[in-house]
């Protein structure tokens, strides 16, 4: 595992330290008490929490809901496909263009059409378990053997498929966000309550009507820092995963249609390999190194 990936959870460690611990401590240093904010947090955080969750759950859809609680998950791991995969994807697609190119369709269809049969697919366990990964590959040598060779149309049909996945992947951080932009308001309807409370109250002493106001006030407090400090960096961040997340698939099309312009298989990777993000990419000696293991094999 490289240092990036172990950074992660650091990265995201050290953020909620920051934002918890300078925010709270800041208040607590220039003389606040946090008393009244333990004391209102429950019953706000109730009122907040329920209405933001409820608001979030008549909104969406199940399979969006569910994507969301994965969504939060995802931004602890990071991305799914690391440095090794990105060298796996390279390697697989260089021995399928090989076969193509050497012995034809023929020797190739068993491989297409049962790819979790397929010796080539098996080497690679996790590309075989991504379903549209595997469908991205089989369906585009499917549509070579019915004589789909165009690799303007071809293009523009994967192009296609790549924007579909990726507007459904990015549903979920879109729910989180339009979450995080109803906070504050929802923090607003459990102060307004709050005074409500208060308003009622107006014959109790300075003293009491001053605790009851604050905790009021705790709950804009509440809704402000959950959108900002919390739930929009969540969606933020979950997007940037599924936009890298997203060229592993590109990949896939640029080594396609690069085969299907006639280029040999090595050319073919190596176009691929341009799209990788910088951070993980693979130099062009790592892949050379790969291809000849694979040939030597």
């Amino acid at each position: 595992m490289c240092f990036h990936d172990r950074g992660l959870g650091v990265t995201l460690l050290i953020g909620v330290i920051m934002v918890v611990g300078l925010v709270f401590g800041g208040f607590m240093l220039s003389g606040g008490k946090m008393d009244i904010i333990f004391y209102a947090l429950p019953f706000e955080g109730m009122m907040i929490g329920g209405g933001s969750i409820g608001a979030f759950v008549i909104a969406n859809s199940m399979t969006v809901i569910k994507d969301s609680a994965k969504g939060v998950l995802k931004v602890i791991k990071g991305p799914r496909w690391k440095r090794q995969d990105y060298n796996d994807l390279l390697n697989l697609l260089y021995e399928l263009t090989r076969l193509f190119k050497t012995k034809g369709m023929i020797e190739l269809d068993p491989h297409v059409e049962n790819p979790k049969e397929s010796e080539i697919f098996k080497r690679y366990p996790k590309i075989l378990s991504d379903h549209f990964a595997i469908d991205l590959i089989t369906d585009s040598f499917r549509m070579l053997s019915m004589q789909f060779d165009d690799k303007f149309q071809t293009e523009d049909v994967l192009n296609r498929k790549l924007k579909k996945h990726h507007h459904e992947a990015l549903a979920a951080p879109k729910a989180i966000q339009t979450m995080a932009d109803g906070l504050p308001a929802i923090g607003i309807v459990a102060a307004v309550l709050g005074v409500i409370k208060t308003m009622s109250s107006v014959d109790q002493p300075p003293e009491i009507l001053g605790t009851m106001i604050g905790g009021a006030l705790v709950g804009t407090f509440l809704g402000v820092y959950l959108a900002y400090c919390m739930v929009a960096p969540i969606s933020g961040r979950l997007k940037q995963i599924e936009d890298e997340d997203a060229a592993f698939y590109a990949i896939i099309r640029d080594v396609f249609v690069a085969m299907v312009a006639e280029h040999p298989p090595n050319i073919c990777v190596e176009i691929g390999r341009g799209n990788i993000p910088s951070h993980i990419q693979p130099t062009f000696y790592d892949v050379e190194a790969s291809q000849k293991k694979l040939a030597a094999a």
